[in-house]
């Protein structure tokens, strides 16, 4: 049989709908000190965040670009606009949220999801939180979920202050310190001790303006013996100028707590995803990432896990699908700091029409972290001879009493696979997504039911086509 390898690409129709963005405010673009102070003005700040943004300011412009991921030449933050406030306040209401952005919020079922299946919604457009919502029962229980900004000027400030941008420093890196300056918008999630919120919280996030950058942060905070689940959504519309995703997401699992944090990101190909996620965790307690990663021009994403007490415990759980023009460089980060540690990874990777797909890794093991346990599988699949799949494992083991392993495989479709699938009744189309779902199938299974079938149905799409 010959071998075809030509996919089309992704029919973006449910994401590509777009608004004008009528009566909203955008401030100009750029970056300066003068920039900076009207977006605290605006977010009426406490002095203490104003200070903070500022001196953000002085390290970011202090800062080199980064050096270890694809180029990014084609951002020019002089033409990037940092804040853009839709014209609307933050309701608990859905009836109140203004038609437009509702409307963009039922197409991409957000509503619905809310009432089947959630906990609390958050949904962000462009620069601000339009929506926000918890089920009564979960507020009961004492568990705290609301837009970051609120909470900075409520009963929640001091512990804002003490863990805002600590795990994500300024001085992280060059687009870490841009967050620090322009961040807006975001979620302050607070799970009391021994509390398990059974259904999960949700965030979504929308950049509809062209040109525009979004910077949400969100802080969560799961006390000793707590569970949660958090799950973050993304996507925008396209544009032919860049965008820009410079997020962050600080999470702090307490002793014996557990935290699940899913993502599906979507962003469209004009998009550089430039976004930092950390989570710290304390004795015998666990994080979780399962992260899809489908959309964007250019990323550079490695959640990033410091294992910090006794026990802690580690896994993320990745696919990553690069398509015609994108350079997607994926990945995670793990340090174990302390005795009896473990992490485990376990990661997928497609790409197609050309298309670059980077696992980058970091394992660090330090003096103390004696008893710990390390594994980490990364298996690539290249869908045509134009595309390209690297590995870039790094590994610093600074005691001898550990147990560390990596596996890596970089394959093709099989032929065989394909024409066996064909000769019962599949289309070649059909046979081919249908190994690339089962290919990803370790992460969708961890998702629950509905961004499970999302994100099988942007594989399905990103298949979708003539091939030939």
């Amino acid at each position: 049989m010959k071998e075809k390898t030509y996919v089309d690409d992704i029919d973006r129709s449910i994401y590509d709908f777009r608004y004008e963005n009528k009566d909203a405010y955008s401030i100009k673009s750029g970056l300066t000190p003068d920039i900076v102070e009207e977006i605290s003005e605006r977010k009426n700040d406490p002095e203490w965040m104003r200070e903070f943004r500022l001196k953000a300011l002085d390290i970011y412009n202090e800062m080199g670009i980064p050096n270890w991921g694809p180029p990014i030449d084609g951002l020019n933050m002089d033409d990037i606009v940092t804040y853009v406030k839709p014209n609307t306040k933050m309701s608990a209401t859905w009836d109140e949220v203004p038609e437009d952005i509702k409307e963009t919020f039922e197409r991409l079922g957000i509503p619905q999801a809310e009432r089947e299946s959630l906990a609390g919604v958050g949904a962000q457009f462009d620069s601000e939180l339009v929506y926000h919502n918890v089920r009564k029962e979960v507020e009961d229980q004492g568990v705290v979920y609301t837009d970051l900004e609120s909470a900075m000027h409520g009963p929640y400030e001091e512990m804002i202050k003490e863990h805002f941008m600590k795990l994500i420093t300024p001085r992280d890196h060059k687009f870490a310190a841009l967050h620090g300056a322009v961040w807006s918008g975001g979620s302050f999630v607070y799970v009391p001790p021994g509390v398990s919120v059974e259904i999960p919280l949700q965030s979504y996030f929308r950049l509809n303006a062209p040109g525009a950058g979004q910077f949400e942060h969100t802080l969560i905070i799961v006390d000793e013996g707590a569970d949660l689940h958090f799950i973050e959504g993304c996507s925008a519309p396209k544009y032919n100028i860049a965008n820009l995703h410079a997020g962050a997401v600080e999470l702090f699992v307490g002793k014996n707590a557990k935290m699940r944090y899913s993502t599906i990101e979507n962003w469209s190909k004009n998009m550089y995803n430039l976004n930092t996620k950390r989570a710290i965790v304390e004795e015998g307690g666990k994080i979780e990432w399962v992260s899809g990663s489908f959309g964007s021009h250019t990323s550079y994403l490695y959640p990033m896990s410091v294992l910090q007490g006794k026990g802690a415990r580690s896994e993320f759980t990745g696919v990553t699908f690069a398509g015609k023009g994108q350079n997607l460089d994926t990945g995670c980060k793990v340090v174990h700091n302390a005795p009896d540690t473990s992490s485990y990874v376990n990661t997928r990777s497609i790409s197609k029409g050309g298309g670059i797909s980077t696992f980058r890794s970091s394992v660090v093991v330090n003096k103390k972290a004696v008893n710990s346990k390390s594994s980490v599988s990364c298996e690539s699949l290249m869908l045509d001879s134009e595309s390209r799949s690297d590995t870039i494992p790094a590994m610093d083991i600074k005691t001898k009493d550990v147990d560390i392993g990596h596996e890596a495989k970089i394959g093709r479709i099989s032929d065989e696979a394909v024409f066996y699938l064909m000769s019962r009744g599949l289309s070649e189309n059909d046979a081919r997504a249908l190994i690339v779902s089962g290919f990803a199938d370790t992460v969708s299974k961890e998702l629950p039911l509905e961004y499970a079938v999302e994100m099988n149905n942007l594989i399905r799409l990103e298949m979708k086509g003539s091939i030939g």
